[in-house]
């Protein structure tokens, strides 16, 4: 299938002045704007609705509680609109049944529903790290093993490293909307992301988007940053 790869600006402040200077200068230059805990616990729920106003919003809230707990949460967000939004895999297939089903409730409207995802394994653990919390398992091994769960469980997609793209296409086919951080332009530093790819290549494996932050915020000028990526994916 012919697939688009689109952009994701992550806005990873504190600051709302900051945030809104962002969402107006980048215009049409990136394809949607993440929110994520940074901003929504330091500005609160209205500042998140007034920020992404008129804009796609990726809501990165991550959540990992029971069962009931993350239900009672994602219906809080009816009056948010996110178009996409995170709990962990890692939570179970309760959890996230649990979380499809209170989506489905709070948003009646099923082309107007958060796209549920489920984040496999944090693009900034590696096999050392899995290791430490008891996870004997590769970070690809977990990736699918949480993936195929999560799938079945009524997830529309996954966050996963662009590593782990490939294989998930091959077990999950391309329904699954693949969400995926870590990724950095060429010649750009790593930072705290162990499993990483350029843009060109996420695009090239099967990303449906692509999640960067500090390589377009951080950068001289984030808006030709910004540009530079999207016409990158639109050549890959």
């Amino acid at each position: 299938m012919t697939r688009r790869t689109r952009l994701i600006a992550a806005l990873d402040t504190q600051s709302r002045d900051q945030a809104e200077a962002w969402v107006s200068a980048f215009g049409s230059d990136v394809d949607a704007i993440k929110l994520g805990l940074e901003f929504t616990y330091s500005c609160g729920f209205d500042a998140v609705k007034t920020v992404s106003a008129g804009r796609t919003l990726f809501l990165d809230l991550k959540l990992h509680d029971i069962p009931n707990t993350v239900a009672h949460g994602l219906k809080s967000l009816a009056h948010v609109q996110p178009a996409l939004t995170t709990i962990h895999a890692a939570g179970g297939t309760e959890m996230i049944s649990r979380a499809k089903e209170a989506l489905q409730e709070a948003f009646p409207d099923a082309l107007r529903r958060p796209k549920l995802l489920a984040v496999t394994v944090l693009t900034s653990m590696d096999a050392a790290g899995l290791s430490e919390i008891g996870v004997s398992a590769s970070p690809q091994e977990q990736v699918l093993r949480l993936g195929k769960l999560a799938i079945r469980a009524g997830a529309d997609g996954l966050v996963c490293s662009a590593k782990e793209i490939a294989p998930l296409r091959d077990a999950l086919g391309d329904a699954p909307e693949l969400v995926v951080p870590g990724i950095r332009p060429a010649g750009s530093a790593s930072d705290d992301q162990k499993r990483i790819m350029t843009p060109t290549e996420a695009a090239q494996a099967g990303a449906d988007w692509i999640v960067v932050g500090r390589p377009i915020t951080r950068a001289a000028n984030p808006v030709h940053a910004a540009r530079a990526i999207m016409e990158e994916l639109a050549s890959a």
